[in-house]
């Protein structure tokens, strides 16, 4: 699969991300966050190495359900799913090898 550049504007439903087989990134954040911005290169670094990750990018919100029913409260918030549940999680990642520490927890090499 490939490293999500552009944030889906309508999210998934909850009950369609739990339901969702194999390795998964949700990426939730904004396209106009500094922080989002500033992660975007260590994601795609480490997304790299785990081709059959799937990636989809969540532009985030108030009121918005799925960040909401994650418990989302900065951006960006990775949450990597096995087979629907969560396995790990980092907010506002600073170094490629976390997220790949990350990675490695659904998607094993």
């Amino acid at each position: 699969m490939m490293v999500a550049t552009e944030y889906v504007e309508v999210e998934p439903k909850r009950s369609e991300v739990d339901a969702l087989a194999g390795p998964t990134l949700l990426e939730f954040g904004s396209p106009w966050c500094g922080w989002c911005r500033r992660a975007q290169p260590l994601v795609a670094e480490a997304l790299a190495a785990h081709a059959d990750v799937r990636h989809i990018k969540i532009a985030d919100a108030s009121g918005r359900r799925l960040g909401r029913s994650f418990g989302v409260k900065l951006w960006p918030t990775l949450v990597f799913l096995r087979d629907g549940k969560e396995a790990a999680r980092l907010v506002r990642p600073q170094r490629a090898d976390e997220i790949a520490r990350a990675l490695a927890a659904v998607d094993p090499r």
